[in-house]
This record gives C-alpha cells, sequence and structure tokens, in this order.
C-alpha cells in the first residue's frame, strides 16, 4: 500500500480507502483476498484504529469489501469493475470537465481538442 500523507488535506480515512481501492485495481489485491486487518493498518500507519476502520467500511459501503464474521474483511467478487465504474465517474467529473472548460476559455475546438488527448495517450501508451 501506498504511504498516507498524515499532515495533507485529503481525510487519513478516506487516505486509506483509496490506497485499498489502488491496491484492487492494480491487481495487487485480488477479488476473495483478505484485506490487512484494522490493526495491523493502524500500527503500519500509526493511525487511531476507528480511522482505519472508517476507510475499510467506505470499501463496504461501495460494494468492494465484505466482512466475514470473525475472519476479517475480504475483497468482494466484482470489486475490480465496481471500482473502475467509480473510478471513471470522478476521472470525468474532476479532470475531463476541467479540461473541456479550459478548451472552451482558450478557444480550442472540439476536434483539436480530441487531436489532442489522442496524441497524449498515443504518447503515454509509448511510454510504457
Amino acid at each position: 500500500m501506498q504511504k498516507l500523507d498524515l499532515s495533507g488535506e485529503k481525510p487519513i480515512f478516506l487516505q486509506i480507502a483509496e490506497s485499498l481501492e489502488d491496491a484492487v485495481l492494480s491487481g495487487a489485491l485480488s477479488e476473495g483476498e483478505q484485506l490487512p486487518s484494522i490493526t495491523e493498518l493502524s500500527v503500519q500507519y500509526t493511525i487511531n484504529p476507528a480511522t482505519a476502520l472508517k476507510g475499510i467500511n467506505l470499501l463496504v459501503a461501495e460494494g468492494a469489501a465484505y466482512k466475514k464474521r470473525g475472519v476479517g474483511m475480504f475483497v468482494s467478487e466484482g470489486a475490480r469493475a465496481v471500482l473502475q465504474k467509480k473510478r471513471q465517474g470522478d476521472f470525468s467529473g474532476r479532470f475531463v470537465g476541467a479540461m473541456v472548460l479550459e478548451a472552451m476559455r482558450l478557444g480550442i475546438s472540439r476536434q483539436e481538442l480530441l487531436d489532442m488527448v489522442a496524441q497524449e495517450y498515443d504518447c503515454a501508451e509509448k511510454g510504457r
């Protein structure tokens, strides 16, 4: 899991949830696999266990994780697809919308913007 920014503006429980989401999306955590325990997370990041639990509960609320009583929390079947859909919506709202508005302010046409995006996409693919 990634390092948390304990002094940043984003709440720690959200950072915990996003870090676990990233692990599922990257394949580091597979569907059906057990999530780190609340104790493991709280010790690893030196945070309150309630904060770690709140982060994991976000995944449960999204349907990306579930609890096996007495055993722990696990990645749900279909979690990757659920998280991809959620992140795609977030991506569109946060980045694409802002990019389109800025392009309009700068007088960039729809086609010019699409060409720019295609060019950047091609460069990013070649850089893999």
